[in-house]
């Protein structure tokens, strides 16, 4: 496995001159921000490549998260850059840990996973209302997922967030197709609000998404996605990153995605100090 060491200078001066003090502040304040153009048409190409070899040899993980009558497809697959070049590179050779340090205040940058969503044309699947980290293996405060986008994404059909909600309580998380409460015994965390039925009151935010575009936000920002329309195809690729106050948080269940035999070489409380997680700056 080898990725080519980028000029981090020159990276990290793109994303001073693309990402100004005001959207570092949004992103603190709201759990989410819109990034507008880090991204070369080279590196889109990159990643765009890195996704069709994903979807033409899906790793075990993969799995179809929409229902057998739904008239498009939605297809999820996690933590493939170790195995996948054009993830690999894309990862590491282009801005996205200098921008996880800036957005995230962290002194420490760890890469957590990756993620790959594709909804093919016609794809009614909504991804309904949530937080990602109650699914998650780790706790604190220093954490960001970038939802990257290779094709043009309409605002009906791009991923929608709760402005603010990153500050907490974390709510029940459930399974996406019948609701049923997941890992967490029922009740005993917080019931996620009903926000479709009331959207006028709750501060919702969300960006149509250009290629080299794309939208940074907080492992707990409550965040959904439409299906989508017509003969239009959402290839997205997410990728999760960790900072200095992140900490191992063992369950005793099988969390999404999976470190299996992780446990047993990090304790409850540790930094992700791991071979599955680099430390890519710091």
């Amino acid at each position: 496995m080898t990725t080519t060491t980028p000029d981090a200078a020159a990276l990290h001066q793109r994303v001073l001159e693309r990402v100004d003090d005001a959207t570092a502040a949004q992103f603190q304040r709201n759990g989410a921000c819109v990034i507008r153009q880090l991204l070369t048409q080279d590196e889109v190409a990159l990643l765009q490549e890195g996704i069709e070899a994903n979807l033409a040899a899906p790793s075990p993980r993969g799995m179809v998260a929409s229902r057998p009558n739904d008239p498009g497809r939605f297809f999820e697959d996690f933590c493939n850059w170790s195995d996948n070049a054009a993830y690999r590179r894309f990862i590491f050779e282009t801005p996205l840990a200098q921008l996880a340090q800036r957005l995230m205040g962290s002194r420490t940058v760890r890469l957590y996973h990756d993620h790959l969503l594709v909804k093919e044309p016609g794809t009614r699947q909504r991804t309904p209302w949530h937080q990602d980290q109650p699914y998650y293996n780790i706790e604190g405060e220093q954490n960001i997922s970038m939802w990257i986008p290779v094709d043009p994404v309409s605002r009906a059909a791009t991923l929608e967030f709760v402005a603010g909600s990153h500050k907490g309580p974390w709510l029940m998380p459930r399974t996406f197709m019948d609701n049923h409460a997941k890992w967490f015994p029922e009740g005993s965390l917080q019931d996620l609000p009903d926000i479709e039925r009331a959207r006028e009151r709750f501060p919702i935010v969300g960006w149509d998404i250009e290629p080299g575009d794309f939208v940074c936000f907080h492992m707990l920002t409550l965040h959904a996605a439409a299906g989508v329309e017509g003969p239009n195809r959402r290839r997205v690729f997410s990728v999760r990153f960790m900072g200095d106050d992140t900490r191992h948080a063992p369950r005793s269940w099988k969390t999404s995605p999976d470190f299996p035999g992780l446990a047993d070489r990090l304790p409850a409380g540790a930094p992700m100090d791991d071979a599955l997680f680099p430390l890519m700056v710091g």
